[in-house]
């Protein structure tokens, strides 16, 4: 909500390509500087867009190193309380300006039935991180399950798959995080610079382009695209650089958590709701010092209502019940099917609910739903609130 509020749904997230000069024979005699200004949806194939843009122009060879620029966002790559044993799941990557495939790789594990072996290969395929491979295959049955990890024990960046597979398992894909996210960007791009011809003399190290260095390519990603991924999946990294992009947009990089926050309760306090019953330090809810109560959750999805100027992209970008995001499979078969616009909220011990429905009469309706403090299972108190849903509906 503040992200659309402060940014507004037609902002562009860019990345961009910067250096001094090149020589007539395509020869960049210095550095290039690739810079992030915070898209959280940056991929292989956009790093692709750029190193072929590079190309069109008529570079052929930087002598000098790729200098990656995350300086738009603070250093603190971690969120305030957050668990050091969450990682290296993918739900808690490492957060920068300069963010790349959510800051993870796919591990993807292949029995080999010819050779005997499992095939471990990354995507992208890329030398920025290191594989140890131990899997075996299972001549019966398999006792220890496939797990990958990326232990601290090992170099940075080092990904060990144990365990064993049948020869009849499908491929088994697992996703990781990835120490220093920038630096992994800026190794992808010198490898995709390569694949288009463009050769890179130099290494990958951080450094900021001086001022008045000129930008000659650049990948731009809509608002409308982030929010609706963001809320979609419930996608925490999306959530964690929005904060920050609010932050540097209205205090100037570095943007932070910190200064994001401030600007959240700030945006909630001109919606008239009491910012002195909540208490928030991070953008994705990943940690447990966020405290906040339900009230407060309907009360900003009243004012969003009124935003006639963008709630129509803060609605659609809402999960629908029995349609897309973390609602695709619930309220099916029911008048809350593609009736049902709200977000979902878990952690350890809690589920939440809250957003509108629209009852049979045609009158909107905002709800707010929290369940906490539970050891069993999730499921069951999902089912209750997929069933309040229905019965509102």
């Amino acid at each position: 909500a503040v992200g659309l509020h402060v940014l507004g749904p037609h902002y562009q997230f860019t990345t961009s390509v910067a250096w001094d000069s090149m020589q007539s024979n395509g020869i960049i005699p210095g550095n290039i500087y690739l810079r992030g200004y915070g898209n959280p949806d940056l991929s292989t194939q956009d790093l692709d867009s750029l190193a072929s843009r590079m190309a069109a122009i008529g570079v052929t060879r930087v002598d000098g190193s790729i200098l990656v620029d995350a300086s738009f966002f603070d250093s603190l790559q971690w969120g305030t309380g957050w668990m050091w044993d969450d990682e290296p799941a993918p739900y808690q990557a490492y957060v920068s300006a300069l963010s790349l495939n959510k800051n993870c790789v796919w591990v993807v594990a292949t029995p080999d039935t010819v050779d005997g072996t499992i095939v471990v290969t990354t995507d992208p395929v890329t030398n920025y991180v290191r594989m140890i491979s131990t899997a075996t295959l299972a001549t019966d049955s398999v006792v220890r399950p496939l797990t990958i990890s990326r232990p601290i024990s090992e170099t940075p960046n080092t990904i060990v798959v144990s365990g064993e597979m049948l020869r009849t398992d499908q491929p088994y894909r697992g996703q990781i995080t990835i120490l220093w996210p920038e630096i992994y960007a800026g190794h992808v791009f010198k490898e995709r610079l390569d694949s288009v011809g463009v050769e890179v003399a130099g290494g990958v190290q951080r450094g900021r382009a001086p001022s008045g260095t000129r930008e000659h390519a650049w990948h731009v990603w809509g608002m409308d695209s982030v929010v609706i991924n963001l809320n979609k999946v419930s996608d925490n990294l999306s959530a964690e650089m929005v904060l920050k992009n609010v932050a540097a947009t209205l205090d100037g990089p570095p943007g932070s958590s910190r200064v994001g926050v401030w600007s959240t309760n700030r945006f909630l306090a001109s919606c008239r709701i009491d910012t002195n019953n909540h208490a928030m330090v991070d953008g994705s809810g990943l940690s447990h010092y966020n405290l906040l109560r339900v009230d407060l959750l309907v009360d900003l999805l009243a004012a969003m209502y009124e935003r006639t100027d963008i709630f129509p992209l803060y609605y659609v970008s809402l999960p629908i019940g029995g349609i897309d995001g973390t609602l695709r499979g619930r309220m099916l078969a029911t008048l809350a099917e593609g009736n049902v616009h709200a977000k979902t909220g878990s952690i350890a011990g809690v589920s939440s609910l809250s957003g509108y429905v629209t009852t049979r009469d045609g009158e909107m309706l905002i709800f707010g739903m929290t369940m906490q403090d539970f050891i069993l299972p999730s499921r069951a108190y999902r089912d209750v609130q997929d069933r309040i849903c229905v019965l509102v509906a």
